[in-house]
């Protein structure tokens, strides 16, 4: 009897165990690292003022490097073709990091092209996101491995990091010899084919050639040195790169692992400093209290606040709900919210006072600011500017206005909806 007792005891002690050891591994995974602003930002110098300058870059711990061109691509017909034909000139590295990788006609043609570029010599690195990439057929994974591609399927599940599976790397970065750097909204796979006529996602991309492309490369390697504890370092990586334009860039990475959400602190600086016009573009819209506030703040401030986002339909119903629910306060105070219609909006574009420029891989969501890794490139000059505020201007064309009378008008169920998916907002 006491020998079934001691036995009943030690299941009851091992499942308590277990159970705890469960729970931990759900909490962490669950719930992102606190924010490290929390207060708001105010008394910020005009965004074009040689003080926001300098603040930005001692804030952000980021210096904007001088000599760079950019090309900006648009959609998927002009994103694709200038990345495969530069996989395909590639003579000595290629680093690649993106989110969603799936399709059997994109996914194939980037699986082929790496695959190709390692059997003719070039050391390929790729990080593909597990959650992104888990649609993608085992076949192209084996086709890269077995050419010689070195391949990561960035937080695999296994036992030793659940507690981490939740943060995704959302990073859009191919790097050809170190001299050529791509990032944007873009991911690779076949919803992005063609154009928005045709159905294709509407999207932006971004080709960069000067000295910013190393720390485009450091980006990219940032991760590959957590998945693998390997350092790439040589000039086949990090070649010397000369001025190639006149564009100064801001290289801004952020990730959970560091714990200052620096992609957050870049856009509540620039909001704060705003003092004409904010316009802001993502298909993702979801940001805390504090970024809410500053948007309002800016209102109040008599600064133009414009919202590009996809219309309905083209994104989860539950998300765009418990986005919607929090529209109101938005509206009140002035903020012009607009729903791209014609196909699946994707770009991800911040426009302040027609000089700053911030392009990327960042949602306005919690997502994209706490659980994400992230990379988004700042240029603050007023020619770029004004292209990407024309190209903004042609967009609102296809939109639809929201107004307030139609989110007061909104059906109950909407409403319960978006309070039910509210429960997990800080993963939205």
């Amino acid at each position: 009897m006491k020998h079934k007792r001691r036995t009943w005891r030690f299941a009851i002690a091992t499942a308590a165990a277990l159970i705890t050891a469960l729970a931990s591994l759900i909490y962490f995974n669950a719930v992102p690292e606190p924010m490290r602003v929390s207060e708001p930002v105010s008394s910020i110098p005009a965004i074009d003022s040689e003080g926001f300058r300098h603040l930005q870059s001692v804030i952000l711990g980021s210096t904007a490097i001088p000599g760079n061109r950019i090309r900006i691509l648009e959609n998927g017909e002009e994103i694709y073709e200038a990345k495969l034909a530069a996989i395909e000139q590639a003579n000595r590295s290629i680093t690649f990091e993106t989110y969603e990788f799936w399709g059997e006609e994109i996914g194939g043609k980037f699986a082929e092209a790496l695959a190709g570029a390692a059997e003719r010599g070039v050391a390929v690195h790729a990080i593909f996101d597990y959650v992104g990439s888990v649609r993608a057929s085992r076949e192209k994974f084996r086709r890269m491995e077995g050419a010689g591609v070195e391949v990561v399927r960035w937080r695999r599940p296994a036992w030793y990091q659940l507690a981490r599976f939740n943060h995704r790397t959302h990073r859009k970065l191919l790097i050809v010899d170190g001299t050529i750097g791509f990032t944007g909204g873009a991911n690779v796979a076949d919803p992005w084919q063609g154009s928005p006529e045709t159905g294709g996602y509407r999207d932006n991309h971004f080709r960069f050639e000067g000295p910013v492309v190393a720390h485009l490369q450091n980006s990219f390697m940032l991760n590959w040195l957590n998945a693998r504890n390997e350092l790439l370092y040589s000039t086949e990586y990090f070649p010397e790169l000369d001025e190639r334009g006149d564009l100064g860039a801001t290289v801004v990475d952020s990730s959970p692992r560091e714990g200052t959400h620096r992609i957050r602190l870049m856009l509540l600086l620039a909001l704060a400093g705003a003092r004409d016009s904010i316009r802001l573009a993502t298909p993702y819209f979801y940001p805390d209290d504090m970024i809410m506030a500053a948007l309002i703040e800016a209102r109040d401030r008599g600064v133009s606040v414009d919202l590009m986002l996809p219309a309905e339909g083209h994104y989860s119903s539950a998300v765009r709900e418990a986005s919607r629910n929090r529209w109101g306060k938005l509206l009140e105070a002035g903020v012009n919210i607009h729903e791209y219609s014609p196909s699946k909006y994707h770009a991800k574009l911040y426009i302040i006072d027609n000089y700053w420029v911030s392009i990327g891989s960042s949602n306005l969501d919690n997502r994209s600011f706490r659980l994400n890794d992230e990379t988004n490139v700042i240029i603050m000059n007023r020619d770029l500017a004004a292209t990407l505020v024309a190209q903004y201007e042609r967009d609102l064309q296809e939109t639809r206005s929201y107004d307030l009378d139609a989110w007061e008008d909104r059906a109950v169920y909407r409403r319960l909806l978006g309070w039910l998916a509210m429960s997990i907002g800080w993963h939205l």
